[in-house]
C-alpha cells in the first residue's frame, strides 16, 4: 500500500449531526500565550486560518477562559468574555470560514484556586452559569460547536477525580456524584445552545501533575463515569492521552478514545503524539523537540473504526502545511517539531 491510499481514510469526510468537516483531522487545542490582555489579535486569526487553508477538517482553539476569577493564572491567555475580546474571537471565526475551515472553541477554567472542596454551592452556581453564558457567545459569534475542557486537572477534571474532590455534598462521593458538576456544566451549555449545537468534552485519565494518574480504573468505572455525561448532552469525546498507540486497559488494543466510543456509542477524538517521535512530556522536561514518523498505525486504527477524528498537537502547531503535505505526498517536506516553535505563531 502505498503513502496515499494510506493517507486517504484521514481525508475522508464525516458528519457528526450539524457538523459537517471534510476530513478526520483535528487541530489540538495548545495553549499559545499570544493574546495581550486575553484578546486575541490579527496574529491569532491568521495563525488559525492558515491551518483551515492547509486541510485541517477541524479546529479546536487553545482554552480560552470564562469569566471567573479563578479561571486562569496564566498570562496573555485569550478571553471568552469582554467585548474586545469576544470581537478578537468573531474575527478568527471569520477567517476560519472564509478559509473553507470549521473551528470550535475550548472553553476552560483552569481551577487555579486549587481546591473544589472550597467553593459554595452558590460559588457552583455561579461558574456554571459563566460556562453557559461562553457557549452563548460562541454560538453567537458563528462557531460550529464548542469543546469544554474535562481534562488535565483543571476545573472540570478537579470535581471528577477522587483525589482531588473529597467534598461531603452532592458534588462529592462515587464516581456518579462527582459528575454531577460536569453535568450541570454540560446541561446548562446545552439548554443555552439548543438541541442541534455540538458539544465535545475533552477527558484524560492523566493529569498534568500525575501522568499515572486515572479517572478510571477499568472498563466498568468508565462507563460509570460517561453515562451520565452522555445523558447530559456531549456529542463528541476528545479523549486525551500523551501516545495514542498505548491500550488503556489490560486485556485489550483499544486506547481511551476506543474504549470510551465502544462504551457510549460517541464519536471519539484521539490524540497523542501523533506523527512524532516523542511524547509531549519531554518538551517541559528536557527542552527536547520532535521528529516526525509515519501514521500508518493510526491509520489502521482509524480505519479498524476504534475512533473517528485524529487530533494533531505539535506536528500541526509547527507546520501549518501539516495535513496538506500528509495528503499530497510531501512527507520530505515535513518540518520537526523544536523547542523554539513555542515562542511564535507560525
Amino acid at each position: 500500500m502505498n503513502h496515499s491510499q494510506t493517507a486517504e481514510a484521514l481525508f475522508q469526510p464525516i458528519e457528526i449531526g450539524t457538523l459537517k468537516l471534510s476530513n478526520r483531522i483535528v487541530m489540538a487545542p495548545m495553549t499559545r500565550q499570544f493574546s495581550p490582555d486575553g484578546i486575541p489579535g490579527e496574529n491569532v486569526a491568521g495563525y488559525y486560518r492558515r491551518r483551515a487553508e492547509n486541510a485541517v477538517g477541524l479546529i479546536v482553539t487553545e482554552g480560552t477562559i470564562i469569566n471567573h476569577p479563578d479561571a486562569s493564572n496564566q498570562a496573555n491567555v485569550p478571553h471568552f468574555y469582554g467585548e474586545d475580546a469576544l470581537k478578537g474571537w468573531a474575527q478568527v471565526v471569520s477567517e476560519v470560514h472564509e478559509a473553507g475551515g470549521r473551528i470550535i472553541p475550548q472553553i476552560w477554567h483552569m481551577g487555579a484556586k486549587g481546591h473544589v472542596n472550597d467553593y459554595t454551592e452558590a460559588d457552583i452556581a455561579s461558574i456554571v452559569h459563566e460556562f453557559a453564558q461562553a457557549a452563548t457567545e460562541a454560538k453567537r459569534l458563528g462557531f460550529d460547536g464548542i469543546e469544554l475542557h474535562g481534562a488535565h486537572g483543571y476545573l472540570i477534571d478537579q470535581f471528577l477525580y477522587e483525589k482531588t474532590n473529597s467534598r461531603t455534598d452532592r458534588y462529592g462521593g462515587d464516581m456518579m456524584a462527582r459528575t454531577r458538576f460536569a453535568v450541570e456544566v454540560i446541561e446548562a451549555c446545552r439548554e443555552a445552545v439548543g438541541p442541534e449545537f455540538p458539544i465535545v468534552l475533552r477527558l484524560s485519565q492523566w493529569k498534568t501533575d500525575d501522568y499515572q494518574a486515572k479517572l478510571a480504573e477499568t472498563p466498568a468505572l468508565l462507563e460509570q463515569l460517561l453515562a451520565p455525561l452522555v445523558q447530559a448532552g456531549v456529542d463528541i469525546f476528545h479523549c486525551s492521552t500523551r501516545r495514542f498507540w498505548e491500550p488503556e486497559f489490560e486485556g485489550s488494543e483499544l486506547n481511551f478514545a476506543g474504549w470510551t466510543k465502544k462504551l457510549t456509542g460517541k464519536p471519539t477524538i484521539t490524540v497523542g503524539s501523533i506523527g512524532l517521535d516523542g511524547d509531549f512530556t519531554s518538551l517541559f522536561t528536557e527542552g527536547k523537540g520532535a521528529g516526525n514518523v509515519g501514521i500508518d498505525g493510526l491509520v489502521q486504527r482509524l480505519q479498524n473504526n476504534e475512533f473517528d477524528l485524529v487530533a494533531i498537537g505539535r506536528a500541526l502547531l509547527v507546520d501549518p502545511a501539516w495535513a496538506k503535505k500528509i495528503q499530497e505526498g510531501r512527507l520530505d517536506d515535513l518540518i520537526p517539531f523544536r523547542r523554539e516553535s513555542m515562542t511564535e505563531l507560525s
